[in-house]
């Protein structure tokens, strides 16, 4: 583990302490915590994103979307 020191505005530091005491632990778990939670999320989104991006339609077109005439052909099943 790694020790840093952060900066933060008054309110930021006793908010970060009320948090902290209510759940019982110390401000730099807190911090640590807070980071990890949001590095997570971060990547998960990064993830989606790539996945999302490389999506591939389903249907006859070779493209990534349907055609007009596949999107709009009503014989296709549904």
């Amino acid at each position: 583990m790694k020790n840093v020191t952060v900066t933060m505005e008054d309110s930021v530091a006793d908010w970060a302490r009320m948090e902290a005491a209510r759940r019982n632990t110390s401000v730099s778990r807190l911090v640590g915590e807070l980071l990890a939670e949001k590095m997570r999320h971060d990547d998960a989104y990064e993830r989606a994103m790539r996945e999302a991006l490389e999506f591939k339609s389903i249907g006859t077109s070779t493209g990534p979307y349907l055609t007009r005439d596949e999107m709009y052909d009503r014989s296709r099943p549904r």
